[in-house]
C-alpha cells in the first residue's frame, strides 16, 4: 500500500471520529427540544380541548419567534471555533460572552414587545374565542422565559464552538425532566391550570440557561477572559447574525409558502402534509446533527490556519451527509407501514400520503448534502453567502409552488417543487464549497 492512501484512510478515521463525537450528542439535544412542547401538550391536553388548542396557538407563536434567532447559536459555533483552533481560547470565550449578551438584550426586547401584543398575536394567528383567553395567558408568562431560551441558544453555540456538545446533551435532557415534573406539579398539584403549565416551562428554561452560564463563567475565569459587556463585542456579534437572519427568515418563508399551498388544495391535502412535515423535521434532526459538527470542526480547521484540513473535513462530511440521506430515504420507504397509522386511519389522506412521502425518501440524499454544506459555511463564517443563496432559493420556488392550484397539482407536485427547492439549495452551496472562496484562515474572517 503506498504511502498516500494510507494517509487519506487515518485522515477519515480522524474526521469520522470527530463527526462522530460531536454529531451524536448533538443530534440528542435537538431532539430533546421539541420534547418540551409534547410534554406541556400531553398535561393541558387533559385539562381540555380549549385549553390544547390555547397552547397550540401560544406555543406555535413562540416557536417561530424565538426560531428567528437561531442565528446566536450558529454565528457564535463559527466565531468560537475559529480562536479555538487559534489556539486563543481567553479570546474564544470572550467572543462567546458577547453573543450572551446579544441574546439578553434580545430576549429583553422581545418580552417587552410581546406582553402587550399578546392578545392581538393570539387573535391573528386566528384562535378560537375559548382557545383565545388561554393562548394569551400562557403567551403572556412563556415570553418571561424567551431571555432564558435565547441564552440556551448563544450559550449552545460557545459549547459547540469549544467542541463540546456533550454538555448540551445534559442541560437538554435536564431541562426536558425539570420541565415534566414542574409541569405535573404546578398544573394538577398547585391547580393552576394552564397557567401552571407556562411557569413550570418558564423555570426549566432559566435553569437550562443558568445551568449554561455556570459553564461558560467557570471557562471565563479559568482563562482570564472578562465577563463584562463590550459593546464593540456585542455589536460585531449583531452584525454577523444578521445575514443569517435573512437565511432563516427565507427558510421559513418557504416553508410557510409550503403550508399555504398545501391548505389551498384541501383539507386531505393539508393533513397530509402536516404528517409530512413532521417526518421532514425528524430526519432533518439527524442530517442537522452532522451540519452542527461541520460548523465546530470548520471554524477550528480555519483558525488554525488549516487550509488543507477544512478541505479535508468537508469532503468527508458530505460522503457523510449523502450516506445519511441515503440511510434516511430507505428508513422512509421501509417505515411507511408503521409511521402513517400513527398519524392517520382516513384512508383518503393515506392515499395522499403514499406518493409524496416517496418523493421525500428520494430527495433525501441531496438533503443530507445541503445540510452539511450549510453547516460547513457557517463554520467558515460565510453567512452574506449563504443569505444570498437563501433569497435564490426563495425566488425559484415560490413562483413554481403558488402555481401548484392553478394547475391542478396535488401533495406529490408540492413536494416536487420542495424537492427542486433543496436542489437548487444544493447547487448554490455546492458551487460555493468547489469555488474555495470560503476558505478564509485565521481567529477572525
Amino acid at each position: 500500500m503506498t504511502k498516500a492512501p494510507v494517509t487519506s484512510s487515518l485522515s477519515r478515521r480522524r474526521h469520522d471520529r470527530e463527526i462522530v463525537a460531536l454529531a451524536v450528542p448533538a443530534f440528542g439535544a435537538l431532539v430533546a427540544e421539541p420534547l418540551f412542547v409534547m410534554v406541556d401538550s400531553a398535561i393541558v391536553g387533559h385539562l381540555g380541548t380549549p385549553q390544547l388548542a390555547g397552547l397550540g396557538v401560544a406555543a406555535a407563536l413562540l416557536m417561530t419567534g424565538v426560531s428567528v434567532f437561531v442565528f446566536l447559536a450558529y454565528a457564535t459555533t463559527a466565531a468560537v471555533a475559529r480562536r479555538v483552533g487559534a489556539g486563543d481560547l481567553p479570546s474564544a470565550i470572550r467572543q462567546g460572552m458577547d453573543g450572551i449578551w446579544l441574546a439578553l438584550l434580545l430576549g429583553a426586547a422581545v418580552v417587552a414587545v410581546t406582553l402587550p401584543t399578546a392578545p392581538w398575536l393570539v387573535d391573528v394567528f386566528g384562535a378560537s374565542d375559548t382557545a383565545a383567553p388561554y393562548a394569551t395567558t400562557y403567551l403572556r408568562i412563556s415570553s418571561l422565559g424567551i431571555p432564558a431560551m435565547l441564552v440556551v441558544l448563544a450559550a449552545t453555540g460557545v459549547l459547540r464552538g469549544l467542541q463540546d456538545t456533550r454538555t448540551p446533551l445534559y442541560v437538554a435532557i435536564g431541562g426536558f425532566a425539570a420541565n415534566g415534573f414542574l409541569n405535573v406539579v404546578l398544573v394538577y398539584g398547585a391547580d393552576l391550570g394552564i397557567a401552571g403549565s407556562a411557569w413550570g416551562t418558564v423555570i426549566a428554561q432559566v435553569g437550562m440557561a443558568t445551568a449554561y452560564l455556570v459553564v461558560v463563567v467557570r471557562g471565563a475565569k479559568r482563562h482570564g477572559a472578562s465577563l463584562r459587556p463590550d459593546a464593540a463585542g456585542i455589536r460585531a456579534s449583531a452584525q454577523a447574525g444578521v445575514p443569517l437572519l435573512i437565511r432563516t427568515l427565507s427558510l421559513r418563508a418557504v416553508l410557510m409558502i409550503a403550508t399555504a399551498v398545501a391548505a389551498r388544495l384541501g383539507d386531505t391535502h393539508i393533513a397530509a402534509h402536516q404528517v409530512i412535515l413532521a417526518l421532514w423535521s425528524l430526519t432533518a434532526f439527524a442530517l442537522d446533527a452532522i451540519a452542527i459538527a461541520g460548523q465546530a470542526i470548520i471554524g477550528r480547521y480555519l483558525g488554525a490556519n488549516d487550509a488543507k484540513g477544512a478541505r479535508e473535513a468537508c469532503r468527508r462530511m458530505v460522503e457523510w451527509g449523502i450516506m445519511a440521506g441515503v440511510a434516511l430515504g430507505i428508513l422512509i420507504v421501509l417505515a411507511r407501514p408503521l409511521f402513517i397509522p400513527l398519524f392517520t386511519s382516513d384512508p383518503s389522506v393515506r392515499d395522499t400520503l403514499f406518493p409524496a412521502l416517496l418523493v421525500v425518501a428520494l430527495s433525501q440524499p441531496i438533503a443530507g448534502v445541503v445540510f452539511v454544506l450549510d453547516g460547513v459555511l457557517m463554520g467558515a463564517g460565510d453567512g452574506r453567502y449563504l443569505a444570498w443563496a437563501m433569497l435564490v432559493t426563495l425566488a425559484v420556488f415560490a413562483p413554481v409552488a403558488l402555481l401548484i392550484p392553478t394547475f391542478g397539482g396535488g401533495l406529490t407536485a408540492l413536494w416536487w417543487a420542495m424537492t427542486l427547492m433543496m436542489a437548487v439549495r444544493l447547487v448554490t452551496l455546492w458551487l460555493r464549497a468547489r469555488s474555495g472562496r470560503w476558505i478564509v484562515t485565521g481567529a477572525t474572517r
